[in-house]
């Protein structure tokens, strides 16, 4: 009976493993040439939902873990490269890009003086107007990839419009 029990429980955990994780940086972020008013206009033509930044810096160990952990994940891929063009911006990056308006500054100047970067990974969605969604925005590494699948539902079904995420979490 014991054996049993194994053999059952081994099962079970062995149909919940998900898909082979796959590197984020090939099947999460989009490549860009750092113009983002360009951008928007494919996010448009694409019908999908808006833009979603990720800021970060090499030396964040709560990047790396949702990277390693969430970002990886086929199954949150898939559902955020549907609805969102996806892209990384570097806090503390001399790159230079154009802002959503095509104003030409640097990915340290985009990260701290438009959207008041300070501790990442920030996770902040833009819409199609080229501006940062109302509660769109989500400081931090997710619990885990459940919270962040959640956070991509919640831009998805419009729930930013009317409610936190905080309070959308405990709804769902």
């Amino acid at each position: 009976m014991k054996v049993l029990s194994v053999l059952l429980l081994a099962l079970v955990l062995g149909t919940a493993v998900s898909a082979e994780p796959r590197d984020p940086e090939q099947y999460f972020f989009d490549q860009t040439f750092g113009d983002f008013s360009e951008e928007l206009d494919n996010a448009r033509e694409q019908g999908k939902k808006g833009i979603l930044l990720m800021f970060e810096m090499d030396e964040c160990p709560f990047c790396h873990r949702m990277k390693n952990t969430v970002l990886n994940q086929p199954d949150i891929q898939d559902y955020f490269k549907k609805h969102f063009l996806i892209f990384s911006v570097d806090i503390e990056g001399d790159i230079e890009i154009s802002d959503f308006q095509g104003r030409s500054t640097t990915m340290k100047d985009f990260s701290l003086k438009q959207f008041r970067v300070r501790a990442t990974p920030v996770f902040q969605f833009i819409g199609l107007d080229g501006k940062p969604m109302k509660h769109g925005r989500y400081t931090g590494a997710t619990k885990d990839a459940a919270e962040f699948m959640l956070l991509g539902k919640y831009i998805v079904e419009d729930a930013w419009k009317d409610t936190s995420f905080s309070r959308y979490k405990r709804q769902h």
